[in-house]
């Protein structure tokens, strides 16, 4: 009874830390939308995926300290497991090598496509737009030669049918900004698959980290190329900019990797669609802005259809955060 007792108590905080972790990334919306006014988008990404990776890196000393301690008690270590670098086999640096370098270039284009499109459109609907990346991750079995469940087509139905109430207006045309968004849930698709299939293999922590220093590095570059940055405009936007850094990218990252040990993998997902109704949310507390009824509408249809997508079979590994670098 006791066990019981302790195990209940671990899934219920698990599911606490995983609402937290929504309501943090919900958030994020608003603090990228608010970002705009003091700086371009390359320049703010940049700036704060470097911030992101920067706290992850006080993280990997903790977990590495926690894992050395496991292992002299007896414990074997997984392939996943947090271990120092030189530790590791020429393979396994290899391998999370090009597993952080592969992320970052997805990561980088998708945060690009997302603060394009946050830029021209609303936070509120970038939550929804780019949460669509639920339900294209298991549509894109279809390539692999993998059947898609009933419940998935239908709910690509409704996502659709919610994107053209959301997006399409009332002369039958998309705009700029929503384009962005579509591709960027598609860009974030293709980091889901990339961290899906390195993740098991390597420390995931680390290559989140190097994931975050590689799209800083790019996004510089971009920055270098196409924009005109200025520190006047890093020390304005300074309160979203760690925001988005600190809390949506390393705390955020570090309580769902945590929280996701110890609740069901189904309960976990279902959480972690709320992050496109904090947004929504966020948009009206903070920025006093609300979808009109049409949009919300279409939030509406698309979270059904993205919770539906996410009823799989219980043996199913949950899809991770774009920014996370977990497999869930």
């Amino acid at each position: 009874m006791f066990r019981k007792d302790v195990t209940m108590s671990k899934r219920l905080r698990a599911n606490f830390l995983l609402l937290l972790t929504a309501l943090i990334w919900g958030v994020a919306f608003v603090a990228q939308d608010v970002a705009m006014d003091a700086m371009e988008p390359f320049t703010f990404n940049a700036a704060r995926m470097l911030v992101a990776a920067l706290v992850l890196l006080p993280c990997i000393r903790l977990l590495d300290a926690i894992e050395r301690k496991r292992t002299q008690t007896g414990g074997n270590a997984s392939a996943s497991a947090s271990r120092p670098f030189r530790a590791m086999s020429q393979a396994q640096k290899r391998t999370l090598l090009l597993g952080g370098l592969c992320c970052g270039v997805a990561l980088f284009l998708g945060s690009s496509l997302q603060q394009f499109g946050i830029k021209e459109t609303s936070a509120g609907k970038a939550g929804f737009v780019t949460a669509l990346y639920i339900v294209l991750v298991p549509l894109s079995g279809l390539f692999f030669g993998r059947s898609v469940r009933r419940n998935v087509w239908l709910a690509m139905g409704l996502c659709v049918l919610g994107l053209f109430l959301l997006c399409v207006t009332d002369t039958f045309s998309v705009s700029l900004g929503d384009l962005y968004l579509l591709l960027c849930a598609a860009a974030y698709t293709v980091h889901i698959l990339v961290i899906d299939h390195f993740s098991p293999k390597t420390d995931c922590v680390r290559m989140s980290c190097l994931q975050f220093f590689v799209a800083s590095t790019l996004c510089a570059v971009m920055m270098l190329l196409t924009e005109h940055p200025t520190f006047q405009g890093l020390l304005k936007g300074w309160v979203p900019l760690l925001y988005a850094g600190m809390l949506s990218g390393g705390l955020g990252y570090t309580l769902q990797m945590v929280a996701q040990r110890d609740t069901d993998p189904t309960v976990a997902s279902l959480l972690m669609c709320l992050e496109s109704v904090f947004a929504v949310l966020a948009q009206w507390v903070i920025l006093g802005e609300l979808l009109s009824t049409r949009e919300l509408l279409g939030c509406g249809l698309m979270l059904v259809g993205i919770v539906l997508a996410q009823l799989p079979k219980r043996a199913a590994r949950l899809v991770p955060h774009p920014e996370s670098g977990a497999a869930e």
